[in-house]
């Protein structure tokens, strides 16, 4: 089967100078950066958004406008990468880029001039922040493949740790961007993506050259449409898992979940029997026969796997006990959240470019295997702190998971581009974005489940002797009592004093004073859920750890450090048509020919 239909198209490398690869590093980081930064502004936000529209995002009936505004963006850009890096080989992943700067600034502008007001208003930002993410996911699948093209093999290391720094940190920067801007106005936190999406747009126009050979085909539409709506189907069911279903804390038994979740993988299998007969796939299925490729793909998934949940688990620690008991008000509690996890973010900002560098002359497969080793550690460390922590040894300890985690990304990154033709760089890196993007909406959901779980055992005891205790009549907190925790925990995280939202203000206009100012005071809320949550917060803790160190192991399968530039012969060959083809545009260093041309002909014994 011919894969590649060679196109010259573009310089070589050494045609543009060795200042292009620079200007690259800089326009691929910086839609990087926006594209992570949007992905969590708005969860620090939400209170605000959805004071500023007039909708109560905790009122029943009001979940969709919640989840999708929290998932929304990540289930677009999980189920869209893989395509738009395959339309990167076929039109130019440059081009492809450039008009996902456009799109992603066009809707970024669009979200900060809503007019309207109530369901509509929330319709409309929904729908607007899906296509933010088709932009969204234009950068992202396309700018790792830029990179790799712009970069020698021996400096590729580098740039994508300066690279994934910046993603990894823009989760975090984010969050902190949310919480300054939002409570001046809510529209500030779309708004702000715009004049650098201007400029990412206009300079990526001007700058940026295409260096790999397109590659006409055929849109693969079958596997296409059958891909995406079995991911979306997975992505839904996995979303309103978490949601109650009548009586139940959670709803997995949900006949819808079940229906998303079932069809969701009969669609999947019948789109990898699609890609194993078509001519032209989407996913390019061959190259999971590179060694090297499949064990980076497989670490990425089972890292942000273990990760993917984690940053709700924070804020949810940081804003329903950690900050109450410390003084701040619950409304305040979604800012101070984001500067309090700052030091996860420098040590993304401080590991990435590092390791990238370390791992440029040593291979990735000692820094991947040891970050998430370390990981691990750090997750295990997390679980020996009490819910009242001395913060600067959560600080310590995030900023150690920070490191770790970017010890473990940018190595990954660059071995899993390495080991890719060059041809298939945009598609491959779309299906590794796939992978990590699917496994953190699966993360998200894995993580509420445990802690749910966990708080289901003890908080509707804990919580109906705390209210009575104080006066709440009996007939409200065995209601209260019996309310899903998913309830407690979105009001925690919005910033709303979860028990003045539980009990209502009915209820404590009956309460004296005192109980009044004890129930909705800044320490009983936190003291009453500390146990409860500890308890389900160690069930996701330990399983992130289960995820960190099969990770780990699946790094490590990679293979031994691969041949380098310098050893690599210059005549090396890549075969994936009917008979050899010399690797273009100054490739001929950065393949070793013979395990990545059998690998993607098929023609391995």
């Amino acid at each position: 089967m011919n894969l590649e239909r060679s196109v010259p198209n573009g310089p070589s490398r050494s045609a543009v100078g060795d200042h292009y690869k620079w200007t690259a590093l800089f326009i691929s980081t910086l839609g990087m950066l926006m594209a992570t930064i949007d992905g969590s502004i708005t969860l620090i936000a939400l209170p605000d958004i959805f004071r500023g529209i007039g909708i109560d995002p905790l009122k029943a009936g009001n979940s969709f406008f919640l989840l999708w505004m929290i998932l929304g963006f990540l289930v677009v850009t999980s189920v869209l990468v893989t395509t738009l890096g395959r339309l990167g080989d076929i039109y130019g992943r440059v081009r492809m880029y450039n008009f996902g700067f456009a799109v992603f600034t066009f809707f970024s502008l669009l979200l900060s001039v809503t007019w309207m007001s109530g369901e509509v208003a929330g319709i409309w930002l929904i729908v607007m922040r899906i296509f933010q993410g088709v932009g969204a996911a234009m950068l992202m699948a396309n700018s790792g493949a830029i990179l790799t093209d712009a970069f020698p093999r021996g400096q590729r290391g580098m740039a994508m740790g300066i690279n994934q720094a910046a993603a990894m940190g823009g989760m975090f920067i984010g969050l902190v961007l949310g919480g300054v801007l939002a409570p001046i106005n809510w529209r500030l936190i779309f708004l702000v993506s715009v004049p650098v999406g201007l400029f990412g747009t206009v300079w990526g126009y001007m700058k940026l050259r295409e260096l790999s050979a397109r590659q006409p085909a055929k849109i693969d539409w079958p596997g296409n449409i059958t891909f995406a709506l079995g991911l979306v189907l997975i992505m839904v069911g996995i979303t309103y898992g978490i949601e109650p279903y009548g009586h139940d804390t959670m709803g997995w038994a949900n006949p819808f979940v079940v229906l998303c979740l079932v069809v969701g993988a009969a669609l999947l299998v019948v789109f990898a029997l699609v890609e194993i007969r078509s001519e032209e796939p989407m996913f390019r299925l061959q190259l999971f026969k590179i060694r090297a490729f499949t064990a980076g793909v497989f670490a990425s998934f089972l890292a942000a796997l273990s990760r993917g949940g984690l940053m709700f688990m924070l804020i949810i620690w940081l804003q329903g006990i950690w900050l109450p008991l410390h003084g701040y008000d619950f409304a305040r509690t979604p800012l101070w959240a984001g500067l309090a996890m700052l030091p996860l973010t420098a040590g993304f900002l401080a590991s990435g470019p590092f390791s990238g560098v370390l791992s440029d002359r040593y291979g990735a497969r000692p820094f991947a295997t040891g970050g998430m080793v370390g990981t691990a550690v750090c997750f295990g460390l997390l679980e020996l702190l009490p819910t009242d922590f001395s913060y600067w040894v959560f600080a310590v300890l995030l900023f150690a998971i920070g490191v770790t985690m970017s010890m473990f990304g940018s190595p990954n990154r660059a071995g899993v581009m390495n080991s890719l033709p060059p041809e298939h760089r945009g598609a491959g890196s779309g299906m590794n974005t796939t992978f990590q993007n699917s496994a953190q909406v699966l993360s998200i959901g894995i993580f509420f489940t445990l802690l749910i779980v966990g708080l289901s055992a003890s908080l509707p005891e804990s919580l109906y002797r705390g209210l009575v205790a104080h006066g709440v009549p009996l007939s409200v907190a065995a209601h209260v009592s019996q309310l899903p925790p998913v309830s407690t925990l979105f009001a925690a995280f919005l910033g709303y004093n979860p028990v003045q939202h539980l009990v209502g203000p009915t209820v404590l206009s009956h309460l004296s004073s005192a109980q009044q100012a004890t129930l909705v005071g800044r320490s009983f809320f936190p003291r009453l859920i500390a146990v409860p949550f500890r308890a389900g917060l160690h069930a996701a803790l330990d399983f992130a750890i289960g995820a960190s160190l099969l990770a780990a192991l699946a790094s490590w399968s990679r293979g031994s450090h691969s041949v380098t530039s310098a050893a690599a012969p210059r005549t090396s060959q890549v075969s994936v048509g009917p008979g050899p083809r010399p690797a273009s545009n100054g490739d001929q260093d950065d393949l070793n020919g013979r395990d990545r041309a059998e690998a993607v002909s098929g023609t391995r014994k």
